[in-house]
C-alpha cells in the first residue's frame, strides 16, 4: 500500500515537468522581452547655494540658554489668591455644575448648585469652580461669576462665566 502511494505521487511530479511547456512560456518570455530596452533619464542640474559668512561672536549667539524665555511683563495686580482656603465647588469644573434653584432667606438669595450627587447652597462672594471663580450675582434665573484665567502670555484675566437654571427633565 505504502508503495502504491509513493508511486502514484511520484508520476504525479513526473507529469508537471513536462519540458515542452516550459518551453512555450520560455519562447514566449523570449519575444516580450526583444522590444524592451531600459532608459535611464538625465540628473538635474545641481543649483549653487548663496555662500553666507558666518560673523561668529558679533551676532547674538542662537544655542544661548535664555535665547527662547518668554519675557514676562510687569506683573499686574490681577492675580488669584492661592493661600485660602479652598472651598468645597472649587474641585468640579464649571461645566460639570448645574444650578437647580434659589432660596431666599431675608435678604440674602442662595442659589442651589448640583455637584455630582451633592446640593450645594452657594452665595455671593463664594468660590465655584477650578478657575477661581468668585460669585458676584444670584438672580431668578442665573448665577454670575468672575473666573480669573491666565492667558497665552502668562498675565492673569478676568473672565466672566454664567451658570443658569437647569430645569428638571423629570
Amino acid at each position: 500500500m505504502k508503495r502504491a502511494l509513493i508511486l502514484a505521487c511520484a508520476a504525479i511530479l513526473a507529469g508537471c515537468s513536462s519540458s515542452g511547456e516550459q518551453q512555450d512560456i520560455n519562447a514566449w518570455m523570449d519575444e516580450q522581452t526583444k522590444g524592451m530596452r531600459g532608459a535611464v533619464r538625465t540628473l538635474p542640474e545641481i543649483k549653487p547655494f548663496p555662500v553666507v559668512e558666518y560673523l561668529g561672536p558679533s551676532v547674538d549667539d542662537p544655542f544661548r540658554k535664555g535665547r527662547m524665555d518668554v519675557e514676562r511683563r510687569a506683573s499686574t495686580a490681577l492675580r488669584p489668591d492661592l493661600d485660602r482656603r479652598k472651598e468645597p465647588l472649587e474641585a468640579y469644573p464649571l461645566e460639570s455644575l448645574r444650578m437647580v434653584g434659589v432660596l431666599s432667606q431675608g435678604n440674602t438669595i442662595h442659589a442651589l448648585v448640583l455637584a455630582g450627587k451633592n446640593l450645594h447652597q452657594v452665595k455671593v462672594g463664594n468660590y465655584v469652580g477650578q478657575n477661581f471663580g468668585v460669585v458676584t450675582y444670584i438672580g431668578d434665573g442665573d448665577l454670575s461669576l468672575k473666573e480669573i484665567v491666565e492667558d497665552v502670555n502668562g498675565d492673569w484675566v478676568e473672565r466672566i462665566s454664567t451658570l443658569t437654571l437647569q430645569e428638571s427633565t423629570k
